[in-house]
């Protein structure tokens, strides 16, 4: 019987999601089939609705309804318990459980170069539900504090609470206020849609040097004006879709219990550029 998986958000078009579970899919003949699905912001509602009624298998979220899908999950996993927010569900016979793989597919690439988090000194722009992943990674890595700048003050006050709730030194500033910033960053993470149309990078040279990670989630285009700033500096450089990567394959193994095909999931993803 075919199974249906899917992501939703909006904006959606740019998902490289059905790219690369399509092709793990025909990689091991399963009968499965992933599709992305635009559900604005104030329909999440009637849009769950709609995936229950097709009978969805599991799905995605990503950007707007990472934090907001919580309400309407029936229960959830330690990670989204700890984040406050969710992007794999599981529908098993309308009863939705959520996971969060964003802090594991955050933290992968970085330790797959044996980089350290111990006691580093970090920049985070954005403060969406991928940052928090992203912040409570850090914490568990025993990171040393953070700076998390965003577009809404607010919200980036709120990211900073939860930092120190959970156990990371962290402070607010507005986006607008980055320029101000003198010390250089072991990492300077990039957790917000700026990048995402060709924006340009804001953040200022001085901020980071070779010593510096920079570790850019927005995976198309491939190279962001921050990844190509950062080049220039000789960076450490990780690309957004090692991220989306690593939440892919452990969405796969968690909607079918079998491992993923890694190296055709990321044939698939570059193959999209």
């Amino acid at each position: 019987m075919l199974k249906t998986f899917a992501v939703i958000g909006d904006p959606i078009d740019h998902s490289l999601s059905p790219t690369i579970h399509n092709a793990a899919y025909r990689e091991l003949n399963l009968d499965c089939t992933y599709i992305a699905y635009k559900i604005a912001y104030d329909e999440l509602n009637s849009g769950i609705e709609s995936l229950k009624s097709i009978k969805i298998s599991g799905f995605n979220v990503t950007i707007p309804h990472k934090i907001e899908i919580m309400k309407f999950l029936d229960d959830v996993d330690e990670s989204c318990k700890l984040i406050g927010a969710a992007n794999t569900v599981v529908n098993d016979d309308d009863f939705l459980k959520g996971y969060n793989t964003d802090m594991d597919g955050f933290l992968e690439p970085i330790k797959s170069r044996e980089i350290s988090i111990k006691d580093s000194n970090i920049l985070l722009l954005g403060a969406g539900g991928a940052s928090r992943a992203i912040v409570a990674g850090f914490q568990r890595e025993s990171a040393g504090g953070i700076v998390i700048a965003n577009r809404s003050k607010e919200n980036g006050e709120k990211l900073a609470e939860f930092s120190k709730k959970i156990g990371l030194q962290a402070r607010s500033i507005h986006i607008e206020e980055i320029d101000v910033l003198d010390s250089k960053f072991d990492f300077i993470v990039n957790a917000s849609s700026l990048g995402l149309n060709g924006e340009k990078n804001i953040i200022p040279n001085n901020l980071m040097d070779d010593q510096t990670t920079v570790y850019d989630i927005v995976y198309k285009p491939l190279k962001t004006d921050l990844i190509n700033t950062a080049k220039e500096k000789n960076c450490n450089i990780i690309y957004g879709y090692e991220m989306l990567l690593g939440q892919a394959t452990r969405s796969f193994e968690i909607w079918l219990d079998q491992k993923a095909p890694y190296e055709v999931m990321k044939r698939s993803i570059l193959g999209g550029f």
